[in-house]
């Protein structure tokens, strides 16, 4: 390759050379280089290519017509790797082959499609290092962005290098490693434009080429391609024989603009197939009559290369090609193509074809192409169905059914987050006859996309407003549709939640009171409606009266395999208004797994950190950071912003002072921003943990008094706790009773272990002497039996305190020295020092026992916990969203660090 290519590009290059030599020896590397069209991304592509001896090199590119089928970037980048799909574990071969249309079957897992992606390139890094180019990012079909962004994500000990080259920044790729592409300084822009100008031109002129360029090689290159003998006029160009301001693309159009009318065609017909698959090119174009003649003329531009593949110049010139092209000859391309193209074998991309062939309204096309979206549905291509419908919507000839397929594109861009588009045609859908059904589930879809963009943009009506509107919308539902009423009923509940103590409460008493007689007069519900209901009866009743509907959803939910959408603040209200630990676990576990094994990944993050807060609870803070992470790399990937509150409970928890109190005052910023003062009670949750922790119970007072003088439905339970203890430490007794009291009521009528231990230690910290040790003995029994590990911790730590005041130095030394090994291994450092400090006080010493070896990281405690029950290094990896290589690696780490040589040993030694 020209070293003029590489002109100016000397830092770029050094750390492209530096990134795929840390691939090669065995730590792998990711970056997106980023810059405009013609910049020279493509250039250091390729020299990065020329330079990768010994090295593996897998391609794919985004293409702009093609962004609206499923997997197609994934499948052109793995499709050397297809021999080894037959070794993958079986569940990942089946998702692979759904996911690729070659076989039918149920929307295959993403998370599966993703670990098999990472499996077949970890095991091709096996042999010789992998480099994976992905150029043109921007127009990646979007399940293919995110399945390759996870991917580059989950790297880690394999010999991988993968480069996006994108123009424009894409949520799939926010927060990836970036190499920004800018334009030549003038020095070398200046060089390259004399090297490559065969003749003489004045300075002057060459410096104002150079200056309209702004750096940009390919513009001075197709500049000085384009510059004729006679226009140099000895040296001096004439200002009016080439307009040198005029862009990359007006040079390609003009060169096709010499092409004859069959060549012109062929252009065209090769813009409108993005496969770039030679024989279909030949065969479409025979059907249109091109001559042979034509592939020579084409060929001859230099726009286009036609061999084993179809290669364009450059992306630029597909798109000049495309879009100059009048729109009956764009129409005869896709029609010449769809005739070409085995129905059998690709119906989709025939369906495309025939879509844009269509010079109007055409029934059987439209027919064609919901059974597209059908498909694209099952292989999980949101996206892609909802292209699909859209255009469906657009061809559909008979009003009726034209409004009923814009609401089912709408609801389809809405499941992929487009919510604009979504809101396009449901106003679409409006103006169509539509039966009173189709109407009142317009309406809530309406309702719908109006939340998710005032949650995007934070504006917009208040939620109190929003959720009378979404009452109107479930009251029109409920004669017709009481599944999707109940639906909209727990959405303009949830809304309200959401207000917290902002919302009005005659408002939500009566939403909540419509939801019970929705219910009342139409009999048995479905998963939804009991959750609504629960959560309903829990609004206009105390927590006796409400908590059989509330265990009553919880247990129909965990019983059946609810396949829901997003209620995830529903459920977890419910599951902490019952203090039911048991269900918090199966559900988040249920979560995780629905989610994966559906498309929409919205969810899938904030399942992850509802895991998390359980975990939190259960002592486990190692794995609650991997699941908080793991929930930031699927936010990146598919641009989502999930609520931060359990990272906050996690951070109060760990004694994290610095974050806790950061991101404590940017929830609240946040929430007041976005009128959800449901935040108050959350800060005020995790700066009470906090300073209970660090013994400043009057910092702890201050913040949860005025929050529990709301009922925020899940989380005022759990600050009354805090409260009790630092009123009580801190002198302030009748409002510890007042607080005991409202958390009694919740916690007797729940009847949990979870509830009665808490309950009991709290009142423990207010009772007499006489009744004091039986109350913290009961807190411990009953702790002793939930998984809430945390609060059993702080059970002994309080009656160690209590102990150690009586003067009961024996008695108390073993409840504190228990509570500060629990803590400590739990990671929840503010309580175990503060357990240090009693022991002390008592003599004991409370000095760390050294431990052999390094600590474990957070996930290499995971893979040895996991390889230790005997699970294998694949099944491991799909667990941990990891491929089995770095599983092994990690193995290589612990063996290393505890001194041991084999998994059977892992079996006896300390992890935590």
């Amino acid at each position: 390759m020209s070293g003029d290519i590489l002109r100016g590009r000397a830092a770029e290059w050094s750390r492209l050379q530096k990134l795929l030599e840390s691939a090669r020896a065995g730590t792998s590397a990711v970056v997106v280089l980023r810059g405009e069209a013609g910049i020279g991304k493509t250039a250091l592509i390729e020299h990065l290519v020329s330079a990768a001896s010994e090295v593996r090199v897998l391609r794919t590119a985004g293409v702009e017509s093609d962004m609206e089928l499923p997997f197609a970037g994934v499948h052109r980048l793995i499709s050397p790797l297809t021999a080894g799909i037959a070794a993958l574990p079986d569940p990942q071969r089946r998702a692979l082959d759904i996911a690729f249309g070659q076989t039918s079957g149920p929307t295959p897992n993403r998370f599966l499609v993703g670990l098999a992606v990472l499996g077949l390139i970890a095991t091709a890094s096996l042999d010789s290092p992998v480099l994976c180019i992905v150029d043109d990012a921007q127009w990646l079909d979007q399940v293919s962005a995110q399945t390759l962004s996870f991917v580059a994500r989950r790297l880690l000990a394999e010999r991988v290098m993968v480069l996006f080259a994108s123009r424009e920044s894409t949520v799939e790729l926010h927060g990836l490693p970036e190499l920004t592409v800018s334009g030549l300084a003038v020095p070398d822009a200046r060089e390259l434009f004399d090297s490559a100008l065969l003749g003489r031109i004045d300075v002057r002129v060459r410096d104002r080429i150079v200056a309209e360029a702004r750096g940009n090689p390919l513009a001075l290159l197709e500049s000085v391609r384009d510059l004729a003998s006679a226009d140099l006029a000895g040296g001096y160009h004439l200002p009016d024989a080439h307009s040198v301001a005029a862009t990359v693309e007006s040079r390609y159009r003009q060169r096709m603009s010499t092409l004859c009318d069959d060549a012109r065609l062929l252009l065209t017909l090769a813009a409108a197939e993005p496969v770039g698959d030679p024989a279909l090119l030949t065969r479409a174009a025979a059907r249109l009559g091109i001559e042979a003649a034509a592939f020579t003329a084409l060929r001859a531009t230099g726009l286009i290369d036609i061999d084993s593949r179809v290669r364009f110049r450059h992306p630029l010139v597909r798109s000049v090609a495309y879009r100059d092209a009048a729109a009956d000859r764009r129409q005869r391309a896709h029609a010449a193509l769809a005739e070409s193209i085995d129905a059998a074998a690709d119906p989709d991309r025939r369906a495309w074809h025939r879509a844009f062939a269509a010079s109007g309204p055409d029934e059987s096309v439209a027919a064609e192409l919901v059974r597209a979206a059908e498909r694209a549905q099952q292989r999980g291509g949101i996206a892609a169905a909802a292209a699909f419908l859209t255009r469906a919507f657009e061809l559909t000839p008979d009003p009726t059914r034209r409004g009923i397929r814009a609401l089912q594109a709408a609801q389809a861009k809405r499941r992929a987050a487009d919510f604009d588009a979504a809101t396009e045609l449901v106003a679409a859908a409006a103006l169509a006859p539509l039966d009173d059904l189709d109407d009142a589930r317009r309406l809530h879809l309406a309702i719908q996309l109006a939340f998710h963009r005032r949650r995007a943009n934070q504006y917009g009506p208040p939620l109190a407003v929003h959720a009378a509107s979404m009452v109107k919308a479930a009251q029109r539902l409920a004669p017709l549709d009481a599944d999707e009423a109940d639906q909209a009923f727990l959405e303009a509940l949830c809304g309200l939640v959401y207000a917290g103590r902002g919302s009005e409460p005659a408002a939500l008493a009566e939403i909540a009171r419509a939801t019970v007689r929705h219910r009342d007069d139409s009999g048995t519900a479905q998963p939804v409606g009991f959750l609504a209901q629960g959560l309903a009866r829990r609004v206009i009743s105390d927590a006796a009266t409400a908590v059989a509907a509330m265990r009553a959803a919880v247990s129909t939910i965990t019983e059946h395999s609810w396949q829901w959408e997003a209620f995830p603040l529903a459920l977890e209200v419910t599951v902490h208004e019952i203090w039911d630990d048991d269900a918090w676990e199966r559900l988040s576990a249920i979560a995780v797994r629905l989610a994966t094994d559906t498309a929409v990944l919205q969810i899938l993050p904030t399942a992850l950190l509802s895991r998390a807060g359980a975990k939190v609870m259960a002592g486990d803070l190692a794995a609650a950071r991997l699941l908080i992470a793991e929930a930031e790399d699927v936010s990146a990937a598919i641009g989502y912003a999930p609520l931060q509150y359990h990272k906050l409970t996690l951070a109060s928890w760990a004694g994290d002072e610095a974050q806790t109190i950061a991101m404590a005052e940017a929830a609240l910023r946040d929430g007041v921003q976005r009128g959800e003062n449901r935040t108050i009670a959350l800060a005020a949750y995790a700066i009470g943990v906090l300073n209970n922790g660090l013994g400043r119970y009057e910092a702890a007072l201050a913040a949860l008094q005025p929050a529990c003088g709301y009922d925020d439905l899940g989380i005022a339970g759990w600050n009354l706790t805090e409260l009790v203890e630092c009123a009580t430490r801190a002198g302030q007794f009748d409002s510890a009773a007042d607080a005991l009291a409202k958390l009694q009521a919740r916690t007797r009528a729940a009847g949990t272990p979870w509830a009665l231990g808490v309950c009991a230690r709290s009142a423990a910290l207010l009772a007499d002497d006489a009744d004091a040790e039986s109350l913290y003995r009961a807190a411990i029994e009953h702790l002793g039996r939930s998984r809430v590990k945390v609060q059993l911790a702080r059970a002994h730590l309080l009656y160690g305190e209590w102990l150690r005041r009586k003067s009961r130095r024996n008695d108390a030394r073993g409840h504190l020295r228990l509570a500060h090994e629990m803590l400590t291994q739990f990671g929840v450092h503010a309580y175990a020092d503060r357990a240090g400090r009693e022991l002390l006080l008592i003599g004991e010493n409370t000095a760390k026992r050294a431990r052999t070896g390094t600590a474990l990281t957070p996930q290499e405690t995971q893979v040895a916990e996991l390889a230790a029950a005997g699970l294998t290094n694949s099944e491991i990896g799909s667990q941990l969203f990891i491929s089995a290589h770095t599983v092994e690696w990690h193995l290589s780490n612990v063996y290393a660090k505890l001194a041991i040589k084999s998994r059977r040993q892992l079996r006896t030694v300390e992890l935590r």
